[in-house]
């Protein structure tokens, strides 16, 4: 993440003790995806469509903010896994769409009439757009390829937002947080064309490889 990789150090000086505390008080790093995952979007879904976007978004990027203490805890037991990692990127998937599908609520009962549809296609598109984004990068990884690159990835994507809705929150126009929206569109849009040339390139190479050695076997057996 271009926001969250520099973050990584961070996370772990600040969440470390209480990843320590739950490891000692038994709780399951599953657990606490899963928990995360449920307040994340009941907070969204529930404070976004009634306005109240300035406790939402601060409570939101709070527990956002304390994704990490799952994974800090695994790595303490030793116990991180492939089924952890896929139930991680799973809860995160539902947790983005929970955030992004309160802010659709919240337009389509904007008090300012002229930007309500431009913000329900803005939310929207950033709902559709940021699932391709994790998208295009598990399917790179199923297929054996990187793509691990991008301007929007998800913490930035989700800074972007939680950070325009406390704007609005606090007082300014909702065009700011539609202009935001928009902007964080393009942008995922941008990251899905990135990593997908990253993976042609990729590809190509790889298959290039392959005739190569193909031929060079072929010329040996005639030979």
């Amino acid at each position: 993440m271009v926001l969250g990789s520099r973050g990584r150090g961070f996370t772990s000086a600040v969440f470390g003790p209480v990843a320590r505390l739950f490891v000692r008080l038994g709780i399951s790093p599953d657990a606490v995806t899963i928990a995360g995952t449920v307040a994340t979007s009941a907070t969204a879904l529930i404070l976004f469509p009634q306005g109240y976007l300035v406790v939402g978004a601060l409570v939101v990027g709070v527990i956002v903010l304390t994704d990490s203490i799952d994974g800090l805890m695994a790595r303490q037991i030793g116990r991180t896994s492939q089924f952890g990692a896929y139930l991680d990127s799973t809860m995160d998937r539902i947790s983005d769409s929970a955030i992004f599908a309160g802010l659709i609520l919240y337009f389509v009962n904007a008090p300012d009439g002229d930007w309500r549809m431009p913000g329900i296609i803005a939310a929207l598109a950033c709902l559709i757009l940021g699932s391709l984004v994790s998208y295009a990068r598990a399917r790179a990884e199923g297929l054996d390829f990187t793509a691990k690159v991008g301007l929007a990835e998800r913490a930035d994507r989700l800074i972007v937002a939680l950070v325009a809705t406390l704007a609005v929150g606090l007082g300014a126009p909702i065009a700011v947080l539609v202009l935001a929206l928009c902007l964080l569109a393009l942008a995922s849009l941008y990251t899905v064309g990135q990593r997908t040339a990253t993976v042609y390139r990729q590809a190509d190479a790889r298959d290039t490889a392959q005739r190569d050695t193909a031929g060079r076997d072929g010329g040996g057996s005639q030979a």
